[in-house]
């Protein structure tokens, strides 16, 4: 009897699970305008948003095989189709990793273009209305979702003509020279970036791309590297004073000031602040050059 009732519980999640899944499924579909994905109008629908022949077509996955999904059956997806399903019903990062929890699949699964965040235009104006303060949008694990102009001023490098891939603070520090020697401070920051990027390592052991991005660091840096195998230091996000370096504006210390998102996972607001006047000057000048 102990060996029953030790199942039981499992079972029914596993049941909950796949009924909710369906649900999800369910109401995603509903919710999208097919002519805005570009689907033919053809016929009166019964429901609104897509047909599950279109998600299917969409997806390239079976007919019978997702309605059977959306029914809530034991058909146990793979990553690469709920990748596929979860890019037709247009799922944002939340809701992709709410469907792989649901059928089971571990979100560390879930490809990084799956993943892949974009700046909200509310983001886009937020940033824009801190000029001339230069600012950016940044996940947890340091990569770029959108900045202001004078942040790219400030760090002599045009990010609009940067890959997205490549549009991280810490692989713009390792690789790219005009960026590092705009920051002051050089013998800290190599330390503080390596313990920045283990503490958020610890929780995304798995995420491909935080995986993919350790493998960057170490590979273009062999201090990086060096520091990554024999220095076990963990550091966390502070808002502190930073000294920068331009040619047009001089040595300029920074209030830097951070904002997130959500406690913990969310998108964090970066902006630097002038602390004096001399500091607000070298501010309102920088959009000159």
């Amino acid at each position: 009897m102990a060996a029953v009732t030790d199942v039981e519980p499992r079972l029914t999640t596993l049941e909950d699970n796949r009924k909710m899944l369906a649900a999800f499924l369910r109401t995603r579909r509903e919710s999208l305008d097919p002519q805005r994905l570009g689907l033919p109008r053809s016929g009166r629908r019964r429901t609104p948003g897509l047909r599950r022949e279109e998600v299917a077509l969409l997806a390239d996955v079976g007919v019978t095989w997702y309605t059977w999904l959306e029914q809530g059956r034991e058909v146990n997806p793979s990553v690469s189709v709920m990748t596929a399903i979860a890019s037709a019903l247009q799922c944002s990062p939340v809701e992709t990793r709410h469907l792989f929890i649901l059928a089971g699949l571990s979100p560390s699964e879930i490809p990084a273009s799956a993943i892949c965040e974009n700046l909200s235009p509310a983001s886009r104006r937020l940033l824009d209305a801190l000029m001339p303060n230069p600012a950016c949008m940044q996940t947890p694990n340091f990569d770029i979702l959108g900045y202001n102009r004078n942040f790219c001023l400030l760090m002599g490098v045009d990010l609009d003509s940067v890959p997205a891939e490549e549009r991280n603070c810490i692989y713009q520090y390792l690789t790219n020279e005009t960026w590092r020697s705009r920051l002051g401070d050089k013998e800290s920051l190599m330390p503080l970036f390596v313990g920045y990027f283990r503490a958020g390592m610890t929780e995304n052991r798995g995420n491909p791309r935080w995986e993919a991005l350790l493998e960057q660091f170490t590979r273009v840096s062999a201090e990086f590297k060096t520091l990554w195998q024999q220095r076990y230091e963990v550091k966390g996000i502070e808002n502190h004073l930073k000294e920068f370096i331009h040619p047009q504006i001089g040595t300029v210390q920074m209030q830097q000031a951070n904002w997130f998102s959500t406690p913990r996972d969310g998108a964090r607001l970066l902006v630097y602040l002038p602390v004096d006047d001399a500091g607000e000057r070298a501010l309102a000048g920088l959009s000159q050059y």
